[in-house]
Formats: C-alpha cells, sequence, structure tokens
C-alpha cells in the first residue's frame, strides 16, 4: 500500500511519514510531494490539502484527514467524488477539547482577564461571580467533542445546555435541536462555546444577529473552525459592551495576520488552533489504525459522511 502525507507545514510532513512509516510496517508512506507515480497512491493522509493534489491519484482508495473536521478536504473544488473520507477522533484528541473548553469557559466564568489587568495595576480587587449553578453555558455541536465538552462542564457543575442540528439527549445537559430550538437555546446564555462542524448551513453562524440574542455580557468562545464567525459583527458586538470577552482559537486565515485587530483587542484571548491539537504520536496511531481496518474491510467506524460536511 503506497500513502502519500500533506500538510501545508512542509517542517512537519516529514515527521508525520516517519511515524507512520513505523506504524505501517511494509506500506510505502512518502510525502506527497515526492510521489513518482501517482497512479501508485492507494491513499492520501492530508490537512488542508491545495487544490487539484488528490486529483493526481487515480486509484486512491480513501483520502485522511488529519483532524475531526473535514471542511478543509471538502473545499477543494477538484477533489475527487466519490472518495471516501477518513476523519481523526479519538480519546487523547476528546480530552484536550474537554480540557480546553473547561479552563476557557472557568476564565470567562471567574472573569480572570479582569483579575490579571487587577494584578497588573496593584489593585486589590476581589471580583464576585456566582456559583456554576447559576452560570448557564452553552455548547453548540453535539458531535463527539461537543458531548465531551458538555459533560465536562455539567461535571463542574454549571447550568449547561447543547444544541444540535438533530434531537439529542446527554445526561445533564438541557438539550436544543434545530431551528426551532436555537433562539431558547440562546436566550440567557452568559457563556457560548462553538463546537459545531463547519458546513454551509453553519458559516457565518456567530453573527451580530446571534450576539444580539445572547444576554448583556456575555461571553463566546470558538474552537470550532474560523469562519464560522464573522469577524467584525464579533468586534462590534465587544466594542459596544454587549459581549464582554471572546476567546478564539481558530481563525479565517491561520496563521492569525500580523495586522489582525484580534491580536491586540483588550477584550479578546487568541490561542493558536491548540484546542485539540493533533501531534504526529496521538494521530498517527489513530490514523495507522484506520488505515490498517480500511484496507482490511473497506471501510471503519470514523469515515465521513461527505454529504453533511462532516
Amino acid at each position: 500500500m503506497k500513502v502519500a502525507v500533506y500538510l501545508p507545514a512542509a517542517e512537519k510532513i516529514q515527521w508525520w511519514v516517519d511515524m507512520l512509516k513505523g506504524l505501517l510496517p511494509g506500506w510505502d508512506v512518502v510525502s506527497l510531494e515526492d510521489v513518482g507515480n501517482p497512479d501508485a497512491v492507494d491513499y492520501a493522509v492530508v490537512w488542508r490539502p491545495r487544490s487539484g493534489d488528490l486529483a493526481r491519484f487515480p486509484n486512491l482508495r480513501a483520502i485522511v484527514s488529519i483532524g475531526a473536521g473535514i471542511d478543509h478536504v471538502l473545499a477543494d473544488a477538484k477533489l475527487p467524488a466519490q472518495v471516501p473520507i477518513i476523519r481523526t477522533v479519538g480519546s487523547d484528541l476528546t480530552q484536550r477539547m474537554r480540557e480546553y473548553v473547561a479552563l476557557h469557559v472557568l476564565r470567562h466564568h471567574r472573569d480572570m482577564p479582569r483579575q490579571l489587568r487587577a494584578q497588573s495595576e496593584r489593585d486589590w480587587h476581589a471580583i464576585v461571580v456566582p456559583v456554576a449553578p447559576r452560570r448557564t453555558v452553552g455548547v453548540m455541536g453535539l458531535g463527539n467533542l461537543g458531548t465531551a465538552a458538555a459533560q465536562t462542564l455539567a461535571g463542574l457543575g454549571f447550568a449547561t445546555r447543547g444544541w444540535a442540528r438533530s434531537s439529542k439527549v446527554i445526561e445533564g445537559v438541557d438539550c436544543h435541536s434545530g431551528p426551532e430550538g436555537f433562539a431558547r437555546f440562546l436566550d440567557g446564555c452568559e457563556i457560548l462555546v462553538n463546537l459545531l462542524p463547519l458546513t454551509d448551513a453553519t458559516r457565518g453562524i456567530m453573527d451580530a444577529a446571534l450576539f444580539e440574542r445572547l444576554p448583556q455580557g456575555a461571553c463566546v468562545i470558538n474552537c470550532a473552525r474560523g469562519p464560522h464567525l464573522v469577524d467584525d459583527d464579533l468586534l462590534a458586538a465587544l466594542d459596544s459592551g454587549h459581549i464582554k470577552q471572546a476567546t478564539l482559537d481558530v481563525f479565517h486565515q491561520e496563521p492569525l495576520p500580523q495586522d489582525h485587530p484580534f491580536w491586540t483587542h483588550p477584550a479578546i484571548t487568541v490561542t493558536p488552533h491548540v484546542a485539540s491539537q493533533i501531534d504526529a504520536a496521538t494521530g498517527g496511531r489513530i490514523i495507522a489504525a484506520n488505515l490498517l481496518e480500511f484496507a482490511k474491510t473497506g471501510t471503519c467506524k470514523d469515515v465521513a459522511d461527505a454529504a453533511r460536511g462532516y
């Protein structure tokens, strides 16, 4: 079996190639740039492939996304039709998302940005906040990562609610679904966490209309995809004071351009797409297991539904 690997960060490609070689003995694993005979490639392991990269391989059996989302693969206008796309998900990645969401919800809940400003001003300022059961936190998107995040927040005692495209039942979480449940979900939501998949229906969902539905002083966290957010609408909501703080891990363009106003806005915390970061050791084990299963059976549990976009 021959596997071609591509990431935009050229310095990381060999890292992934070496890791997968060790996990797939007998397989031929190379950088996509080093493929000599495109007809021989069976699988492509990619993050943000360039348009036309995958169309080079006429005998491609499956495409592996180095991540839980497949939107970056579907963005290729020349993507070969009917080739299965395999997501990369697993307990380590879910745990990292649990940690990230818990960390930043607690930061906003306890108003740590204000506390840090007080320290810089040598201001002995005791900030009093309600206990977690009196704080309403909402999670948009109740897939693997969203469900785990919502369960973690409920376990911390927050009044946790969730919203998804279809109906869900999660212990300790007040679940809403569909367009008819969206307004009820947002009403009174003091901290909003976005973990939706990126689809045509969810692109730009974090816009002025959504922010207006949140209560005065709400906080937002986006750790799904940058295009979920309308950047200018968030800046306007922050500058008006309606939204108090925001934590952003994902952006329309990554790395975030040096001149982007998010870097310097006093109410925004920027993190460099690390909420559920995949390293070659963790991701390699998941990808290798999926490839071995796919090669043996023609499918695996992490094959995505390309029509739905996740």
